[in-house]
Order: C-alpha cells, then structure tokens, then sequence
C-alpha cells in the first residue's frame, strides 16, 4: 500500500534534527563524473539494463545499489519512485510523503507489524563520505530538544539511536525512540530513521534492514548541491486508482505536522502504527 502524506513547512529545529540544510559555500555537484557512459558503458542512468552492472565498493557488497550496480533494477518486484527503485514485501505498507506547498515527495517510510523504515536519498560529494556530519548534526538537534543521542554499532555500521521528549495529543508528556542510520554512494547518499518496535528491541529491525539494503538509488545527471534532496514521485501504477481520504489532515503525536493523505496500493496493505518524526 502506498500512502501519501503532505507534509506542512518544517520548523527550524526540524531541519536541524534531520541534518539536511545546506550551508553557505558547498559546491554544486554538476553532475558530471562517474557517470555510466563515462567508462564505455551505457549512460542510462534509470537502467543498467543491456550492460554489466559495476561492481560496489567495500562496505556497500550487500547494498543498497547504486543504479550502475544492478543489471535490472525493476529485479524482484521493485518499484519506480523516480529517486529510488523500492523493494516490495509481502504485508509491507509504503507511505509516501508530500510536501503540502510543492507536491513534491520528499521521503518514504516502509512500515512492517510495529515497526517502520523511513528512507530519503540525497546528493552527495564525490569523493566525501558525510554520514560522520550528517550524524553530528543531527545529535546536536536531538540534544538541543532536550534529548538524548547515542553512537553505537550497527547492523549497517554506526548510527544513531536517540529519545525525544514529546507530548501527545491528551497533554501527557513521553519519549519517542529512534534509530538514525546512513550509507552513502557515487554521489548520493541514503538516510534512513526506524521507529517503533524496530527502535528499541534489537533484532527486531532485521527485515526492515534487509530492505534498506534492497533499495536502488538512481542519483540521476542533473546538477545538485550536497544534501539536496534527490527528486522523488509517485509510482506508475495503471491499475491502481488513488482513494482519497478527504481533507482531514492528521499531525503526528507531538502536533509539529499536519498531513493529508491519498493511497495508492501496488503492495498488500499492512498493519499501522503511530509514528512521530
């Protein structure tokens, strides 16, 4: 299932939190460079189809993929999201989130039983790894909310698991769990947030670590400052219709954003549960 969520302009201490705001002086990446045709092969840069498929780096041998990387990116059942080609489960649930004044989808969270992946790709350096900043910022947004921040080892090298204070919508104050992790590749980089169950029992991430893995980046040609993010949109799905739900807009637990939705059902829907960003 598909489900599309607008999302309302960001405050300050939310883009500090997600770490994403560009500063004053980072180059634009042209787009030039490690570009599939670059080297004799084929420049498509949404295919791979027709040509052997690169070979990933260290620490990426089991992904997620580079679009240069797999001979098929459509290969078991993924799904077109522009900027990312989705792997599909079975009873998976996939919300696609909007920005309210654009349109413009801007992230995606995978929710499997209690728990959820949120992922977003975005442009990166060439030749700089920027999980380490990426990490630092969004510690230092976590502990300016009043939260905690801890750097530990995991399934996917290091990440980030922190507790934010929120109050929810009866005025009872409580702390939402969440595991911030990163991978970056040929100029793009994937971040991804599990929530739920998935941020507090280990173990209980597997599958939605599986499918990180699974996800193909399709970075594109098209000049991008680092940390932009990279262009998202709904899949093409022909026989399936969008079911609007009405303008009733829904915030998350904590009230900072208000969303309406429409769905869209390529997977079988799955379990929801309550999240908060």
């Amino acid at each position: 299932m598909f489900r599309r969520r607008r999302r309302d302009d960001e405050t300050q201490d939310d883009q500090q939190v997600d770490g994403q705001s560009v500063e004053e002086g980072d180059e634009l990446d042209d787009g030039s460079g490690d570009r599939p045709g670059d080297d004799g092969t084929s420049g498509d840069p949404v295919g791979g189809r027709g040509r052997a498929a690169a070979s990933p780096p260290a620490g990426r041998e089991n992904g997620p993929w580079d679009v240069t990387e797999v001979d098929d990116p459509a290969a078991g059942g993924r799904v077109d999201l522009g900027g990312m080609w989705l792997p599909g489960r079975q009873g998976l649930e996939v919300r696609v989130e909007a920005d309210q004044a654009t349109a413009q989808v801007v992230a995606v969270t995978l929710v499997l039983g209690d728990s959820a992946l949120q992922l977003q790709p975005f442009a990166a350096p060439k030749t700089e790894d920027i999980w380490d900043e990426v990490r630092g910022e969004i510690r230092a947004g976590i502990t300016k909310q009043g939260g905690t921040a801890d750097e530990l080892e995991g399934p996917l090298g290091m990440e980030l698991r922190t507790k934010v204070p929120v109050r929810a919508a009866d005025g009872s104050s409580g702390v939402q769990p969440a595991r911030f992790v990163g991978i970056g590749g040929p100029r793009w980089f994937l971040r991804g947030v599990l929530t739920g169950r998935a941020a507090v029992e280990d173990g209980a991430e597997a599958e939605l670590v599986e499918l990180f893995r699974d996800v193909v980046v399709v970075r594109g040609f098209d000049p991008m400052a680092p940390r932009d993010p990279i262009p998202l949109r709904l899949p093409e799905a022909p026989t399936a219709a969008a079911e609007p739900e009405g303008d009733d807009a829904d915030a998350d637990d904590d009230g900072s954003r208000a969303r309406s939705r429409s769905d869209l059902k390529p997977f079988e829907r799955g379990p929801e549960i309550t999240e908060i960003h």
